[in-house]
């Protein structure tokens, strides 16, 4: 039932989100259907293509009075042939192309090489097919004598009748038409000055119509793709909503390419026209066309602005609509637990104390809960709660929702935390009191067969007087010792600890009554047995034997860790006995405590185990609390008045890469390494196989010391001191982003701490080879932050590629020729040079230190000289001097002779990082 009204709630939630979708998916239907694009274009250029080429009919740009079109007819052999549908839709296509209300025609019909049948039928045929207003028809009539007497004799008597239905005038001669329409109107063939290509004209109307079908079609993309977004049925499935939000990105990526192709086909098209149009008077159908250009670009902007906002807050509801998916789950896998541990119930009597039981009302379903995995759940409810004050503070559409589960979740885990204390408590009690008993008894068995004389048992009446001891002794345990070994591992397995190995002292007990039974019924050959100490002392209670002491416990504690060590760890471990008789010297120590110390390691090296994932989890809650706690403390709106501006737009400098740090830890390494709890020879493998994911700690210790003068500069701002209040820390800042370098230096002491434990076992190369991949990243990091004080060089430096290794040497140079060799023999001190070995070349710099007070303590590199690596070849021996090694460029152009300051082993490294790159080498220089 609470499933179904939490799914009802996100549904409404979800539904009232989608309602600012729909609106705005209203204003962008309205934008997709402006008027020119839903007015239907009768004719196209694509019908009447093949007239249009031929000429049969033109619009040269010309204008006649009352800025009338003039539209020419030329010669055409073919005008007869073409249907009069054919020439009615090329009339209709040039008519339209105007686009003014009332606007007038005039119509040049040239028929100068023709007959007056021809005249009278295109006459005709005009008059039938025209479907503009016509203004005048002016006619060039034939200019043969003949032809033009038939003519003129022919229009007398068929004038009235073509009057009544247009104005026609029957023009002798091109001169004659100047009188109707000026000579800048006019194209060269009838005497006029009007620039006009026919084929320049017919390619820029394709080219327009071309463009504003394109137009039209993105608007109906957009349409289309804007109603399947709104028409989405949204699931309560994370996997399908990831599915839409990849699909929808992926279409609307899709779109945007496409409309961006458009807009730069319009930009094309319209920079011709411009270039067209740079006269003083340009032509205006030119005008026309630019203008309607531009007018599809302003709307082509306008439908692309629209559809992104509409798209942005569509795939943000989306967004958030599989983040409360997302919390949602998280919510109830963390709400059993904490609502079940609230019923757990303890008294000192129930069976298992640290393991509750809580059965479902069929009681078929059975969930365990622990402890130590309560408070594991009620850190996790403690960060989901931190996640969903972040969905709050991003202004989430389900804002009152996600609030209200995190009061609930903040309830329960204050009402569980105060129940575990209470029961905390308790255990404690118990556990105290089980534990006195359990030592008392322990101390007593064993300081009782410490102190039975060797001796007296050679007897029979020895024999049976030390077991009536035992007997005695046992029959005095305590009630809780009473039972047997694996009864007792189940009811206090969780009190038993190393200091209470009852087993063991058992064990010991039941094997001295066998020896003394067998001593008891059968005389044999004394033997000597073996005691927990010398018999030199005397028959009193030994300090060594005490309760206050540790030794029979700690001896205790690793006969019983042997015991387990055989059976479940043998693979690792080995034959634990025989590797202590070949590793302990000879009549040093008893077997028994050659295998403690071997019992030892193997405690030590599962300890060391615990404190590096203990560490680590510590280490992810404190960059997690740095990074809530100060860095997402900078947007919020009620702390913005104690941060000064500045420091907003540089948190990438104050905090560096931490966030990616922390992604890294908490979601990748520090599960790699909590799955190595039981099996942890592969810890050395996490290592290796992550190797490449620690380079980012570099670049975190190079951004350091940027960090700490910004930190220096606003360290006593108000904000940080209202952030370390209210996370009540008692150090700064500056101390927790110290953590990642800190981190990084941990980690090579602990793998060292498990290598010494961790002899001849399985995953010992791994660790090794991790060991050697940390210690390698530490010098990296440190060459690293030498590097980024190199001064003076001109080129990139990171095109040198990574830092190989870099140190302090005495350094001669020497040249073969020139004016610098005789400058060079006469230097007879060496000069102090900085090398930095790169993957292409090596620097040579000279280090630079600042004294007094408030000087810089980082020292700085002037560079003075770079070596390219394909042209550096290395001597390795000088003279026999083993601090000397010979660098030498260009075919010994340039000769380098280098010198360790201190020991042989710099100069050993240096040369191996220099062998790396594959260089010539020589054996020696004489």
């Amino acid at each position: 039932m609470k499933c179904s009204y939490y799914m009802h709630t996100v549904s409404h939630s979800l539904c009232s989100g989608i309602c600012i979708s729909s609106i705005s998916l209203k204003k962008l239907f309205e934008l997709l259907r402006p008027p020119f694009l839903e007015v239907a274009v009768p004719v196209s250029m694509k019908e009447v293509g093949g007239y249009i080429q031929k000429q049969v009919a033109y619009l040269s740009g010309g204008r006649g009075e009352d800025s009338s079109v003039i539209v020419t007819l030329p010669e055409c052999s073919a005008f007869s042939d073409i249907p009069d549908e054919a020439l009615t839709k090329v009339f209709t296509y040039l008519t339209v192309i105007p686009r003014q209300p009332g606007v007038k025609f005039i119509i040049i019909l040239d028929r100068r090489l023709d007959t007056w049948a021809s005249i009278k039928t295109a006459l005709a045929r005009i008059a039938a097919s025209f479907p503009g207003n016509l203004h005048l028809v002016l006619v060039l009539r034939p200019t043969s004598f003949f032809h033009r007497t038939v003519t003129d004799i022919g229009f007398r008597f068929s004038q009235e009748d073509f009057m009544l239905k247009m104005p026609v005038v029957l023009l002798s001669s091109v001169t004659d038409l100047l009188r109707y329409i000026d000579e800048n109107q006019l194209t060269s063939e009838f005497g006029g000055t009007l620039d006009y290509c026919h084929s320049d004209w017919i390619v820029l109307r394709t080219a327009i119509e071309s463009f504003a079908v394109t137009v039209k079609d993105i608007a109906q993309m957009l349409q289309a793709f804007g109603t399947e977004l709104a028409e989405t049925e949204l699931l309560d499935d994370g996997k399908t909503i990831e599915y839409l939000l990849e699909s929808h990105t992926d279409k609307y990526n899709k779109l945007k390419e496409a409309i961006r192709s458009v807009s730069k086909e319009g930009r094309h098209l319209l920079s011709s026209l411009d270039s067209t149009s740079k006269g003083d008077d340009p032509q205006w159908d030119v005008k026309l066309d630019w203008e309607t250009v531009q007018r599809l670009l302003g709307q082509l902007r306008d439908m692309e602005a629209a559809f992104d906002g509409f798209f942005e807050k569509h795939h943000l509801k989306l967004h958030q609509y599989l983040q409360l998916l997302r919390y949602e789950k998280s919510f109830q896998e963390v709400r059993l637990p904490c609502r079940g541990g609230l019923g757990l119930k303890f008294s000192p009597g129930t069976l298992c104390p640290d393991h509750h039981v809580i059965r479902g009302h069929n009681d078929k379903q059975m969930v365990c809960f622990h402890p130590l995995v309560l408070q594991e759940v009620m850190a996790r409810a403690q960060i989901i709660i931190l996640h969903g004050h972040q969905l709050s503070a991003g202004h989430h559409y389900a804002m009152a929702l996600i609030m209200q589960r995190c009061n609930e979740l903040r309830h329960h885990c204050d009402t569980l935390s105060v129940a575990l204390k209470t029961k905390q408590s308790l255990f404690l009690q118990t556990h105290q009191l089980l534990l006195s008993l359990g030592l008392t008894w322990c101390d007593d068995g064993a300081y009782l067969l410490a102190n039975q004389l060797v001796d007296k048992f050679q007897s029979k009446e020895g024999a049976q007087a030390a077991l009536k001891d035992i007997e005695k002794f046992l029959e005095e345990a305590p009630s809780m010792l009473s039972s047997g070994v694996d009864v007792l591992m189940i009811e206090y397995e969780a009190v038993i600890t190393p200091h209470l190995q009852h087993a063991t002292v058992q064990q010991m007990i039941q094997n001295r009554q066998t020896s003394l039974r067998k001593l008891a019924d059968k005389h044999v050959r004394p033997v000597q047995l073996v005691a927990p100490r010398p018999e030199n002392p005397p028959r009193s209670k030994s300090p060594l034997f005490s309760p206050k002491h540790g030794t029979v416990h700690t001896q205790i504690l690793y006969i019983n860790a042997i015991s387990s060590l055989k059976n479940k760890n043998r693979h690792r471990y080995g034959d634990l006995s025989l590797w202590a008789r070949l590793t302990m010297p000879s009549g040093t120590l008893p077997l028994s405590l050659c295998v403690n110390v071997c019992v030892c390691v193997c405690v030590c090296h599962s300890h060391v185990m615990r404190e590096l994932i203990e560490t680590e989890r510590i280490y992810v809650e404190e960059l997690l609390c740095v990074l809530l706690g100060y860095r997402a403390e900078m947007d919020n709106a009620e702390l913005s008045g104690l941060l000064p501006p500045i420091l907003r737009s540089k948190r990438d400098i104050l905090f560096g890469n931490m966030p990616e740090i922390y992604n890294f830890h908490s979601r990748v390494f520090l599960q790699d390494l909590e799955g190595c709890l039981e099996a942890p020879e592969g810890v050395g493998a996490c290592f290796l196989q992550r190797k490449e994911c620690f380079q980012m700690y570099e670049w975190y210790c190079q951004n350091k010391l940027r960090s700490e003068a910004l930190w220096r500069q606003f360290c006593d701002c108000d904000f940080f001191q209202e952030c370390q209040k209210k996370l009540e820390h008692k150090l700064g800042l500056d101390s927790y982003l110290l953590k990642p370098i800190q981190r990084l230096t941990k980690y090579q002491l602990l793998l060292k701490e498990l290598l010494k434990y961790s002899a001849d076992s399985e995953g010992t190369s791994d660790l090794q080879g991790a060991l050697t991949a940390m210690l390698d990243l530490l010098k990296s990091v440190n060459d690293s932050m030498h590097q980024i004080s190199i001064t003076g060089y001109e080129g990139d430096i990171c095109e040198l590629g990574r830092v190989l290794m870099q140190g302090s040497f005495s350094v001669w140079i020497s040249h073969k020729k020139g004016p610098t060799r005789m400058k060079e023999l006469a230097r007879f001190k060496p000069m102090q040079r900085h090398l930095f070995l790169y993957e292409k070349a090596l620097l040579l710099c000279k280090r630079r230190e600042e004294h007094g007070e408030g000087a810089d303590k980082t020292p700085s590199y002037s560079f003075k000289h770079c070596l390219k690596m394909t042209a550096v070849g290395i001597t390795e021996n000088v003279k026999g001097d083993g601090k000397k090694f010979e660098i030498w460029y260009s075919g010994r152009e340039e000769v380098y002779v280098v010198q360790v300051r201190s020991t042989n082993i710099e100069r050993i490294f240096f040369l191996k990082g220099m062998k790396l790159k594959n260089l010539k080498i020589s054996s020696s220089a004489f």
